[in-house]
């Protein structure tokens, strides 16, 4: 299934998620935890302990004021801007998305200065699956 929501979900948001599709514009303490599947893009600010126990699939977090790195829970996930061309897609398409079925202003502002608020995005991936996604996480650079 899916859920784009313009708007922010209390805390346990996405909490064992296990195949879905979602977006939202922030979330409470929690996020995230234990999920094992699926695509998140949260377009806000997040609580704490954000992917606490997280096992499987990947979210994407806007984190303009780099607050992010305060309230995730390093234990099972790590954080990486996003880089790849791939991953790049599949959250510019989940925005588009939201935004063609919210009508969501901030996705409309993301989207129209995407070069510049990319950059603000994190990828979040559980350790234990970042060698094993079908596209990397991060590109190599190429050899001179």
């Amino acid at each position: 299934g899916a859920l784009y929501a313009a708007g922010q979900a209390a805390e346990r948001f996405a909490v064992r998620n296990s195949g879905a599709t979602a977006v939202i514009e922030g979330c409470g303490s929690n996020g995230c935890e234990y999920m094992t599947g699926g695509k998140v893009a949260i377009l806000g600010e997040v609580g704490d302990n954000f992917g606490a126990g997280m096992s499987g699939g990947t979210a994407f977090i806007y984190d303009p004021d780099n607050k992010f790195e305060n309230v995730v829970n390093p234990d099972s996930i790590g954080w990486y801007r996003v880089r790849s061309p791939y991953w790049e897609g599949v959250l510019r398409e989940m925005i588009e998305t939201h935004r063609e079925r919210t009508d969501s202003r901030r996705a409309m502002t993301i989207l129209d200065q995407w070069e510049t608020e990319l950059q603000h995005f994190w990828q979040i991936v559980p350790h234990e699956m970042k060698n094993r996604l079908d596209h990397p996480v991060e590109v190599e650079s190429e050899v001179a």
